[in-house]
């Protein structure tokens, strides 16, 4: 965590704290005990961090953002629970998922009642503003919506393009990274313009995080630090930008041996990754992905530097969105 975003941290964790402090003991207990678990998983915070950073940027109390930190918050948690379903995921930040914990149709109840609630949040504020922001979460939560399934019609689908991934993963992943920024613009009252700049920073932001997960699931050597399955979407088969390059890449003979990995069910998963892994290094494809969040990243950055704001704070952010990209996992 960056030392000078630590108040803002710390004042959002207070926050959500006073929130979870009135799940507890709330009936029915299935429907309440998960949405607390999921909270307290941990994770990064970094969408509730992101819409008190905005509004701080514009010279405004960031306390006047905490219930749109709470709303996003609420609403990426919801996600989660509902996309671990989807995609039948084991673990979640080194922990059971909801569904596996409980089951199902609890964890669809329980993220239900989140989404519901993520909104809810936002009627602390006065009609105006109310207003704008409900039509910026609103859009983004049906983006959200969006890309994941698009995520899910790739399974099925033989020609994804990189395209159609970066599409993707902006709507799944990266709008909600625009959105809380935007949103707590929103809470400083500042100029459409800049709301617009803050969003597009955000959203490429987002496209080079995702990005760099991608790379990580597959190339990152500290399970630990990653909190997800090593390999996850080699075995998955998913169709990340890794493996579309891949295919795009690859002469007949590796697209054949890559298409036999994904396909049969009879090799052993051990076996499976490393020899995606192997055609992912004959065609340098980690190099590659660095290369397009890098692309990402430097566009995210033209759009910071065309905001109208303390320029010794852009820098600061501009600082904190470059070590966020460099995890080195």
């Amino acid at each position: 965590m960056h030392n000078q975003y630590q108040n803002l941290m710390d004042m959002f964790l207070r926050h959500l704290e006073s929130y979870q402090i009135n799940l507890i003991g709330k009936k029915p207990k299935e429907l309440y005990e998960p949405e607390d678990y999921i909270l307290s998983l941990g994770g990064k915070r970094l969408r509730p961090l992101l819409a008190l950073i905005a509004c701080d940027l514009f010279d405004k109390d960031p306390n006047l953002s905490l219930h749109s930190a709470l709303a996003v918050e609420l609403f990426h948690n919801f996600s989660l629970i509902h996309d671990d379903i989807l995609d039948a995921a084991p673990i979640r930040r080194n922990m059971p998922t909801v569904h596996k914990k409980w089951n199902s149709n609890i964890a669809i109840l329980s993220g239900d009642v989140m989404l519901v609630k993520s909104f809810q949040s936002l009627e602390n504020y006065g009609f105006k503003e109310y207003k704008k922001l409900s039509k910026i979460f609103n859009e983004t939560a049906i983006e959200v919506c969006e890309g994941q399934q698009m995520d899910m019609n790739f399974e099925t689908s033989d020609n994804v393009s990189v395209e159609d991934y970066i599409q993707m993963i902006t709507l799944k992943t990266a709008v909600l990274l625009g959105c809380s920024l935007k949103m707590g613009g929103v809470n400083a009252y500042t100029s459409e313009e800049n709301l617009n700049n803050i969003y597009e920073f955000g959203k490429h932001l987002g496209i080079a995080f995702q990005l760099l997960d991608d790379k990580l699931d597959t190339f990152s050597e500290n399970l630990e630090k990653f909190g997800k399955q090593i390999g996850g979407d080699i075995l998955a088969s998913k169709k990340t930008f890794l493996l579309i390059k891949a295919l795009e890449l690859s002469d007949d003979k590796q697209k054949k041996e890559l298409i036999n990995y994904l396909e049969l069910q009879t090799i052993a998963p051990d076996k499976k990754i490393e020899g995606v892994l192997n055609i992912y290094n004959q065609l340098n494809i980690k190099k590659l992905c660095e290369q397009e969040a890098d692309k990402h990243t430097n566009i995210a950055i033209d759009f910071l530097d065309k905001v109208d704001a303390n320029s010794s704070k852009k820098d600061q952010l501009k600082m904190f969105a470059l070590e966020l990209l460099n995890r080195q996992v």
